[in-house]
This record gives C-alpha cells, sequence and structure tokens, in this order.
C-alpha cells in the first residue's frame, strides 16, 4: 500500500520537518474534530495553502495528505448520512450498513497507520508514496514543471 521511493535529491531539515507536518496536521484534525470529519480536511487543507509555494518536496506531500483527507471525508461521509437517515427512519438497519461500517473502520484505521508512518519516514527524508494518492499526486504535481528540483 505504501511504495518507499529513492529521491535524486536530500531534503533539507526544513523541507523535511514541513512535510512530516503535513502527515501531523491531519492526525491533530482527526484528535480535534474526530465526530466532525471535515475539520480533518479543513486543517490540512490550511496547511496545504500556507506551504502552497514551499518546495517540490514539501508540495507533493502536503498534497497527498489532502488528498487521503479528502477521499476518508467521502467515505466517512456517506457512513454519517446514511446513519443519519436510519435515525430518522428513512431506512431500516441491514446487513449492508454493518459491511459498511466495518469496511469504514478498517480504511479508517489503515489511514492512521498509514499517517503516522508517512510522517516518520518523510521525517528522515524518505520518499513514501501511498497506492492510488502518490499516482493522484504525481499526476496533480508534475516535477518539470518545477524549478526548485534538481
Amino acid at each position: 500500500m505504501i511504495k518507499v521511493k529513492k529521491l535524486n535529491f536530500t531534503p533539507t531539515e526544513h523541507e523535511r520537518e514541513k512535510a512530516s507536518n503535513s502527515y501531523l496536521m491531519s492526525l491533530v484534525g482527526i484528535i480535534v474534530g474526530l465526530p466532525i470529519p471535515i475539520v480533518n480536511l479543513i486543517c490540512t487543507l490550511i496547511f496545504f495553502f500556507a506551504n502552497r509555494k514551499s518546495t517540490y518536496f514539501v508540495k507533493w506531500h502536503c498534497t497527498q495528505a489532502l488528498i487521503s483527507q479528502f477521499i476518508l471525508l467521502i467515505v466517512n461521509n456517506i457512513a454519517f448520512w446514511w446513519t443519519i437517515s436510519i435515525i430518522i427512519d428513512f431506512n431500516n438497519i441491514s446487513n449492508a450498513y454493518f459491511a459498511y461500517l466495518l469496511v469504514l473502520v478498517i480504511f479508517n484505521i489503515t489511514e492512521f497507520v498509514m499517517t503516522v508512518y508517512s510522517a516518520i519516514e518523510t521525517r528522515k527524508g524518505v520518499q513514501v508514496e501511498w497506492w492510488i494518492y502518490g499516482s493522484l499526486t504525481n499526476l496533480i504535481l508534475s516535477p518539470k514543471n518545477e524549478k526548485d528540483i534538481i
């Protein structure tokens, strides 16, 4: 699920710290806004905009963290609104609902572990690319357009 990639350059201490903080920002969002899933996305989005003019390494990890939080928001919102519809009696509790909740819990735990792992490895200067999210980030941020990558 996570691919470690060798970099053509060595990120500076400051770049590694900022890139690692992009993942930590989403964890802080989880701690603060656990019942409200959009808080994670807002925290990561604020950090992304604060670092949008930073180096390619920092922007790349901010973008990957932002994409992961956006997907997490969608998945959690489906469960949230499905639960609300059950509460106000539009739907009945079904096996599909419990199956989705089980997948949701596994997805959230996996996301949390991958975020912690990425924060630790990025702080060491290692390029960590998540499955699907890393490819999406590469599509969004092209290193050919960046002046600061050599």
